[in-house]
């Protein structure tokens, strides 16, 4: 691809039609932006489209939008695969994206520092060494447009200090960006907090100020966040005195009209109070003589805060602060006052836990983000949440007389409600809510609260108060207070009793109907979590409790999704699941009326599909009732398959990725169902599952090769008469020459030995045996060795030990001596599962006394195998693996993957190749002994005595007795 003005015209010119609202011409226009991407110059020629200052602004910012998201998809070099993006290119990126991104408006700038971010995680420091010098430079510009373009990016760089593990080289790392970058910060933070002082009194320059003084302390924040520096702990004097100014800076022009959206004040705030709780939190002791003043300040924040939702973050970010110092045993002297308890519960705690009418607009316009915040712990940066953590830190130190002082308050918050229950409702929600946080020291999504504070009591709050609003029959009166008490059965369902959980099934189904978002999906995530929970082993809702309610709750349930909003609910979607899943058998009469309404759902989604977890959902119920269904009647796949294939094939012709996975899981499913061969409707699909497009996305790998496991499993015969097998073995030859793919190369080859005939696969095995050495040769891995013993143990089994001898010495003579030596007695150990180990045990019985080359020529490694075989039946399994090995995760390959997320209701049964033909290994390897010592008299007995050692004697010796034999 030339770097010309044609060329980049007509890359315009697709850029353009991708706007277009016809989805034919749009879909065109994407598929040839796809096609040229591998071409060299591509990505530099969109840079030169982004830089065309005459170009129109939709285009260039649509060719920024294109080049980043071709950098996430490319730019990682993946071990075993090519490399996507030419090395010329890569150095003219790298070489031209931070200038262009500092000159260009901040929409594009945006989408450039997102790609630099990409590029920098891959090849900073050691591939682009000159970044922090170049960035570090244009601090000097003056130009707080390219200053702030530099933050954000070092920002974005970072940021990932926060979240990696302790190793050397991110010490390296963060100890590089120390030495060159630190000093310049800190010089640029001085001076844009002198630059603030003079232009107090200008608004607009004052923001563009303000929004670099936030990113510098976002960018403080990260590189301290793994250990305090020693340049950052000579200098805290500058920092903190900076940031205590900050704190207490009251700028009427920074403030914002908006109500609801935070402004500049607000943001570096927010952002300093997580500072100081980060060195509250790590760096006490060094931080100690500045604590006292910021505790203050920020005290006095909180107190002067107003209830606008603009406030929130800062408001959650100062709490958090306070919570972090009250953890803290040498800070405990703070807050040991009854009178500041008694302050921080009125002043602090009961304000930011009250209900307010920006919280009630979210709760009724905005049901799914409510959720979002409110559920099971993600309200991670509310006012309410932060409010919630600041009670239990508290608790840690004062429980009881904290307990004591906010009980009064939950009294007579409750007194309040009761006086006027329509017109004091937000004081019981309040109450509630402090209750929660007062009794529930310890949390977790599967089990709710897992530790509760023995001073309160749960079960008399549940009856005087969360019950009688469960029961009032009015499902749409007083939503939030219905939610409410709804939290509160799901928070604390370890902690109440069977008979009250029981109770509560009735009254949680009949809140389904709730007009209210968040009432139905709470009441159908309650009874999910009641579903799946267990108390000491026992579940707390049975399958008996729900049976005589499953009626009303599935056609509630499926109600549900016709209500506002809850067309694709996630939480409805998981219920039913659950259901199912409790009812077993006893599902299967509503199935036919249910199956329909469920595909009805499926077809609908399939055309734009938005709600991942919700289609998760969906397919796993699909192949419930599938496998509920056929475990009692087999004949009903049919039924199923003529359900699922219409809209399987339309997801398949219109490359819906997002399901294809899921659709190959059903199909496998409903496949290994059958018990009478292969239709033609699943052989007339074979030819399409060989096509190497599907196998180059790593979502459809694993479900890929289960299904051709299931053809091979079901018509063997049929896939040879269609002369299939190259196709499949091309399949099996990309696999196994990918590190992260080879363990799935090795389930299609032996599920080839395994179900085909010996003869259809002769003219192709020692092709297949040459790829094997080959690969091993060139790229060890112990994954890679445990499933090649594996095969080879497979091989001998299902054909012969001989075969299998003569098949390795046909590629180099005496090689199989190394085979031995190398593999099966170094590192027979290592293989891992059941299976597979019972394989390798009956594969190596098999070499030891069916193979006469092992009595022969390599009689040598025959005593060290058996005590090889023994070690692997008496010994643990060996775990390690080279220091230096490493594997590529599927979920690491770069860019927009559709991800393989495994049905775990349509999950393939454990398929043993040896079920009924050896029962228990060592017996079978007993008998084996005796029959072959039976044909070379007095031969086997002195080689095991001469050559085992005295323990594996012993287990062998313990082997023949078992088996009632002797060795002749």
């Amino acid at each position: 691809m030339e770097l010309n003005d044609a060329n980049m015209q007509a890359l315009a010119g697709y850029l353009q039609k991708t706007f277009c609202p016809d989805v034919g011409e749009r879909r065109a226009a994407e598929k040839f932006l796809e096609s040229v991407e591998g071409h060299q110059n591509y990505p530099v020629l969109l840079l030169h489209l982004v830089d065309k200052a005459e170009a129109d602004m939709t285009i260039r910012v649509a060719a920024a939008i294109t080049f980043k998201n071709y950098i996430k998809r490319n730019w990682r070099i993946v071990e075993d695969e090519p490399n996507k993006v030419s090395e010329p290119d890569r150095e003219t990126v790298k070489r031209e994206i931070v200038g262009l991104m500092l000159r260009m408006p901040e929409q594009i700038q945006r989408q450039l520092s997102d790609a630099i971010t990409i590029i920098g995680r891959e090849d900073f420091p050691a591939k682009w060494p000159g970044l922090v010098a170049e960035m570090v430079k244009k601090f000097q510009s003056g130009d707080f447009h390219v200053i702030n373009g530099v933050l954000r990016t070092a920002h974005s760089i970072f940021k990932r200090y926060r979240h990696e593990f302790k190793s050397n080289e991110l010490w390296t790392e963060i100890k590089y960006v120390l030495d060159s970058f630190a000093a310049p910060l800190m010089e640029l933070f001085t001076a844009t907090m002198d630059l603030a002082n003079k232009c107090a009194a200008e608004p607009a320059n004052l923001k563009v100020v303000f929004s670099s003084l936030t990113l510098i302390a976002k960018i403080f924040y990260s590189l301290n966040f793994q250990d305090l520096p020693e340049f950052f702990e000579d200098n805290m004097q500058t920092w903190m005195t900076g940031f205590h100014t900050l704190l207490q800076l009251d700028n009427k022009l920074l403030m914002t009209d908006d109500e609801g959206e935070a402004g500049p004040l607000e943001l570096i705030k927010s952002q300093i109070c997580d500072n100081v709780a980060l060195y509250a939190q790590k760096y006490d002791e060094e931080f100690q003589p500045y604590l006292p003043k910021f505790v203050d300040a920020i005290w006095h924040l909180l107190i002067t805060t107003g209830q606008q939702a603009k406030f929130d973050l800062l408001v959650s970010n100062a709490i958090g602060f306070l919570a972090s110092v009250c953890e803290r045993p040498h800070y405990k002297h703070l807050f040991e006052d009854p009178a500041t308890l008694s302050s921080i519960c009125e002043k602090v705690i009961i304000p930011n836990m009250e209900f307010r009418d920006s919280d009630q607009e979210l709760f009724e316009d905005d049901p799914e983000e409510y959720i979002r915040r409110d559920l099971e712990g993600s309200d991670i940066d509310t006012r309410r949440r932060a409010a919630c953590d600041l009670v239990r830190g508290l608790c840690k130190f004062f429980e009881a007389p904290v307990t004591k002082i906010f009980s009064a308050y939950v009294v007579a918050m409750l007194a309040e409600h009761a006086m006027n229950p329509a017109q004091n409702w937000r004081k019981k929600d309040a109450a509630i809510y402090l209750v929660t946080s007062l009794a529930s020291k310890a949390q977790t999504a599967k089990l709710g609260s897992t530790q509760a504070s023995e001073l309160v009591n749960l079960t008399d709050f549940f009856t005087s108060h969360i019950a009688t609003e469960l029961q009032a029959p009015n499902v749409n009166e007083h939503p939030v207070l219905r939610a409410d008490a709804i939290k509160y059965v799901t928070t604390f369902r370890t902690h109440l009793s069977h008979d009250h959980l029981k109770a509560c099934l009735t009254l949680l189904i009949g809140h389904l109907c709730a007009e209210s978002g968040v009432v139905h999906t709470y009441a159908a995530h309650c009874l999910e979590r009641l579903f799946t929970t267990k108390v000491n082993g026992k579940p707390v809702i049975t399958k008996a409790d729900v049976e005589p309610l499953a009626v009303l709750l599935l056609t509630n349930l499926f109600n549900a999704f016709t209500l506002p909003g809850s067309h694709e609910n996630e939480y409805v979607m998981k219920t039913v699941l659950r259901t199912i899943s409790l009812l077993q058998e006893s599902s299967i009469p509503f199935l036919p009326t249910l199956l329909p309404k469920l595909m009805e759902k499926l077809t609908a989604v399939a055309k734009n599909p938005s709600k991942p977890h919700f289609n998760h959902y969906l397919f796993e119920t699909l192949g419930l009732a599938t496998r509920i269904t056929c475990k009692a009647n087999p004949a009903d796949v049919t039924s199923f398959e003529e359900a699922f294939f219409p809209p399987f094939q339309e997801m398949l012709q219109q490359d819906v990725q997002e399901f294809i996975p899921y659709v190959f899981q059903i199909m496998s499913l409903l496949l290994e169902i059958r018990v009478d061969g292969i239709p033609e409707s699943y052989m007339a699909l074979f030819p399409h599952l060989l096509m190497p497009v599907l196998w180059e996305r790593s979502g459809n790998i694993p479900p890929l090769v289960r299904l051709l496991q299931a053809y091979l499993q079901k018509g063997a015969q049929a896939i040879a008469a269609a002369e299939k097998i190259p196709s499949i073995l091309g399949v099996f030859q990309k696999l196994i020459a990918s590190k992260a793919n080879d363990h799935e190369g090795f389930y299609l080859l032996n599920s080839l030995i395994e179900h085909m005939p010996e003869a259809n696969l002769a003219t192709h095995m020692k092709q297949i045996f040459l790829l094997l050495f080959q690969r091993l040769q060139s790229s060890k891995t112990t994954k890679y060795i445990k499933s090649f013993l594996v095969f080879m143990c497979l091989f001998s089994i299902k054909y012969n030990a001989t075969g299998l001898v003569q098949m390795v010495d046909g590629i180099q003579p005496k090689m199989f001596g190394m085979v031995l030596e190398k593999l099966f007695l170094q590192d027979v150990q290592k293989v891992s599962g059941h299976t597979e180990r019972k394989i390798c045990a009956v594969g190596i019985t098999k070499l030891l006394t069916d193979c006469p080359a092992m009595l022969g020529e390599y009689q040598a490694h025959w005593t060290p195998l058996l005590q090889a075989l023994i070690g692997l039946f008496e010994l643990p399994e060996d775990d390690s693996v080279p220091d230096d090995e490493h594997f590529i995760e599927i979920e690491d390959t770069p860019g927009y993957q559709t991800a393989y997320s495994k049905l775990v209701f349509s999950g393939k049964n454990t398929h043993d190749p040896l079920n009924g033909a050896v029962a228990e290994p060592k017996i079978f390897l007993a008998q084996s002994l005796h029959k072959l010592s039976t044909t070379c008299a007095g031969k086997i007995p002195g080689m095991i005595s001469s050559g085992l050692d005295a323990k594996a004697a012993l287990f062998l010796q313990g082997y023949l007795q078992a088996a009632n034999v002797a060795l002749q």
